[in-house]
């Protein structure tokens, strides 16, 4: 089916006018997704919990859809817990079960976690957050790069970021998935030109500049291939998102049918704004669940 992103974004925009409701601590993931801070909340309600089933609620009873809710003391912990009771449920993660609730969690639960890199955990006789937490930071730094302090880290229930209102935007992307696949540079040439256009109207009604292109193609057996150019000057119109497009598609390492392109654009001119957001300290009932 053709997708109809005007009527998701409408959607979205009174789901986030829910949230709205009860603090302004809000920040968005995705269309569908969000973190909230519900420490000090608009309508003084002291259960997180409480907080949730509301929402939930209010989202069925406006747009029809059902929602699921994750609550912690942190952005990871409550990421974890909004998948463990899904469809249209709920999951607390008490501060004194943090520990319990990790040491059992299949590694490949844990968020930041994905399937090329729980294989490599499998293969290292790591399966749940108890194996994780027998490696020391230098082990995990040697065998997962930069990652593996982020592992060590939230295994033990920390993780320091904060809640962002006011998150600064660092990509703009524009991409299509086609009922029929491409099979040749007239056709992927013509959609290039379509994408260069609609990031361009994108970027002009926020004023938004920037320095990366990127290309991403997913070909038709779904393997992802991605290619960037980055210049000292802003790019600033749809023909040079397009020319340079055009030469990162040249640069592909396979020619095969293509399901999918996408451009976006990164190290935008929004990053250079500083922006401030506080997360509080949330107190949690002994019978949240």
């Amino acid at each position: 089916m053709s997708p109809r992103f005007s009527r998701y974004k409408e959607v979205s925009r009174q789901i986030r006018e829910i949230f709205h409701e009860y603090t302004d601590l809000v920040e968005p993931l995705s269309l569908d997704e969000a973190y909230l801070d519900v420490t000090e909340n608009k309508m003084d309600i002291e259960s997180a919990n409480q907080i949730a089933r509301e929402i939930r609620r209010k989202i069925f009873e406006k747009t029809g859809l059902t929602a699921s809710a994750g609550i912690s003391v942190n952005k990871f912990l409550a990421k974890v817990a909004s998948d463990i009771n899904k469809p249209n449920g709920q999951k607390t993660i008490h501060p004194d079960r943090i520990e319990s609730f990790l040491e059992e969690l299949p590694v490949e639960k844990f968020y930041g976690v994905g399937k090329v890199t729980a294989n490599k955990m499998f293969s290292l006789g790591i399966f749940k957050g108890k194996d994780l937490k027998k490696r020391s930071v230098e082990d995990l730094t040697r065998m997962f790069g930069k990652s593996g302090a982020y592992y060590y880290n939230v295994v033990r229930g920390i993780h320091l970021s904060e809640v962002k209102p006011h998150r600064i935007q660092k990509s703009v992307a524009v991409e299509r998935t086609f009922l029929e696949d491409l099979f040749d540079d007239q056709q992927v040439s013509e959609k290039l030109q379509n994408l260069s256009e609609e990031l361009h109207t994108r970027l002009q009604k926020n004023n938004i500049r920037g320095r990366s292109l990127t290309l991403k193609i997913k070909y038709k057996d779904f393997s992802l291939y991605t290619r960037s150019i980055t210049r000292e000057e802003y790019f600033s119109s749809p023909e040079q998102y397009f020319s340079t497009g055009k030469k990162l598609w040249e640069l592909r390492p396979f020619d095969k049918p293509v399901r999918l392109l996408g451009l976006s654009l990164s190290h935008l001119n929004t990053e250079e704004k500083k922006l401030v957001s506080v997360q509080l300290k949330i107190p949690f009932s002994e019978f949240e669940d």
